[in-house]
Parts: C-alpha cells; sequence; structure tokens
C-alpha cells in the first residue's frame, strides 16, 4: 500500500487501515523504529496510569461514552 506525503508533510491513510488499528479522530498513532523499518501501532492509554482514579466514579454512574464527548461542540478559546 502506498500514502502519498502532502506538501505539509501530511499523510492520509485509508479508512480501513485506520479501521484495522481501531483509531479515529483525535487518537495518535506511534511509529516505533525497529531493524527492518518502522512499525505504526495505536497509542494506547496506560491503564496502571490510571490508579489514581480508583474511588473517584461514583458507584452507578454510566460509563463515559467517548464518541459523545468528542461529538460535542467546544469553545474554540478553549483550545491547546
Amino acid at each position: 500500500m502506498i500514502v502519498k506525503i502532502a506538501s505539509k508533510r501530511q499523510v492520509t491513510f485509508p479508512a480501513r487501515v485506520l479501521d484495522a488499528l481501531g483509531v479515529g479522530p483525535g487518537d495518535r498513532l506511534e511509529l516505533d523504529e525497529g531493524p527492518d523499518g518502522f512499525i505504526l501501532r495505536p497509542r494506547r492509554v496506560d491503564p496502571s496510569r490510571l490508579g489514581a482514579l480508583n474511588g473517584k466514579i461514583p458507584p452507578g454512574d454510566p460509563p463515559f461514552d467517548l464518541s459523545a464527548f468528542r461529538d460535542e461542540r467546544r469553545d474554540p478559546a478553549l483550545r491547546d
């Protein structure tokens, strides 16, 4: 598979590649260099780093809907 590098060094991956990786808008990809080239994999949250949140979410709260959160409109002034 060949992808084209745009003038601003951006690359567009085919949808089937992103679907296979399980990533979408706002997700991050990690490039690891190996002896045979680079390996592309999704950047996942390390569950061990979430230990500080243990007990902070009240029992019975519905699971967090990341897709709905991403789709919500936000004040552009709050962007980083």
